[in-house]
């Protein structure tokens, strides 16, 4: 059985990979890599590095660049003084201009965590503006998030008599405009819409789902979508279907098993389902992608409660079924996860990932994947 699979899986791998640490080895902590490729067919990717996550204010967005095969040593993309900065988002829009997203984490707490955003002028980067995302979720946000969640079954198990209410405690924090206009994260790449369309995956700790901040000039102003309502769906990923609609796969935050989560919109990401679980177990962050064949591809740690492998898989019907396809990395002693996921100009698939071995040796690993 494990020749036939050998044999299954070669003809989509079998052209070769170029995979490499984009920085050697080291002790700091690196994680929640993004990359983009430039118009001149180079690649940037970024990452945030410090003594730690929220906690460490030493925490700068790093960036290397590559030209040919070769990567640059890491460099400053942003800092902000004594704040740490995480989850860069790098993205080009529909003029092709560079954007950098990402927080800064102040009181060194997720929930008020402060959405940055940088663009620049060209692709070295040199920066030319920077503001913050403001968002103003409206009443509808609690309407919405009461709605959704008494829409899903009944949460009964693991909740006694005098524990609190998990989804009485969220409907209430909704109701409050600061807390529902505060800590919203970033993580996964946007998705470019028709019409200078685009749309900005966002996730909240303090409400453990998912909203979209959404941009119609081209990511000039931003406005929040309804909320992605679930038990624990963060994190999203977007991938448009051939009908307009637009698919969500996002990690589980939630009560187990810890299973991808999907929600879908009809109306160009302002409103979306219901998150629910689908039966592909994942203990972190996922990424998803539309080839131009057809194809989706995913790729997430495939197990409830490990990095320590890191899948590609595959889906011919628009995600209604999902195969995997190829084990990219596993070891018991390594940690490999938060994937980002860019299709090539030449056909193929840039993606990159936190490369950790031991809890002490740590990089970003970079792979060129020739479909």
């Amino acid at each position: 059985m494990k020749k036939l699979i050998l044999f299954v899986l070669l003809p989509f791998f079998a052209k070769g990979q170029d995979e490499a640490l984009i920085f050697p080895l080291q002790g700091q902590h690196v994680h929640a890599s993004s990359i983009v490729e430039l118009p001149n067919g180079d690649l940037l990717v970024a990452w945030f590095q410090g003594s730690g996550e929220r906690t460490a204010d030493d925490v700068k967005i790093m960036g290397a660049r590559r030209t040919g095969k070769s990567w640059s040593a890491p460099f400053v993309l942003a800092d902000t003084p004594f704040l740490p900065d995480c989850n860069p988002v790098l993205f080009l829009n529909h003029k092709k201009q560079l954007h950098l997203v990402w927080i800064a984490v102040q009181a060194n707490r997720w929930e008020q965590s402060i959405l940055k955003i940088l663009k620049s002028k060209d692709h070295e980067p040199n920066w030319v503006w920077q503001d913050n995302i403001l968002l103003k979720p409206a009443e509808e946000f609690a309407v919405e998030v009461e709605q959704k969640l008494k829409s899903l079954p009944p949460l009964n198990h693991g909740w006694a008599e005098y524990a609190p209410k998990y989804d009485d405690l969220i409907i209430t924090a909704a109701q409050d405009p600061v807390k529902r206009s505060t800590g919203w994260m970033t993580r996964i790449k946007p998705l470019l819409l028709p019409d200078q369309k685009i749309l900005l995956p966002l996730y909240s700790d303090g409400f453990n789902f998912s909203m979209m901040a959404l941009s119609e000039d081209d990511g000039e102003t931003w406005l929040p979508s309804l909320p992605l309502v679930g038990r624990g769906p963060i994190q999203p990923a977007l991938v448009l279907k051939k009908d307009g609609s637009i698919a969500a796969f996002l990690r589980d935050s939630g009560d187990s098993p810890n299973q991808v989560h999907y929600s879908e919109s009809k109306d160009g990401g302002y409103t979306w389902s219901a998150s629910r679980k689908i039966k592909i177990p994942t203990a972190a962050s996922v990424e998803a992608l539309h080839l131009p064949d057809g194809r989706w591809i995913m790729v997430l740690n495939d197990q409830e409660n490990s990095r320590h492998r890191l899948s590609l898989y595959v889906s011919q019907d628009e995600g209604i079924n999902w195969e995997r396809k190829k084990i990219l990395e596993e070891t018991a002693r390594g940690s490999f996860s938060y994937p980002s996921l860019i299709p090539s100009s030449d056909g193929h698939l840039h993606l990159t990932y936190s490369y950790h071995l031991d809890g002490k040796n740590k990089s970003i690993k970079y792979r060129k994947i020739k479909l």
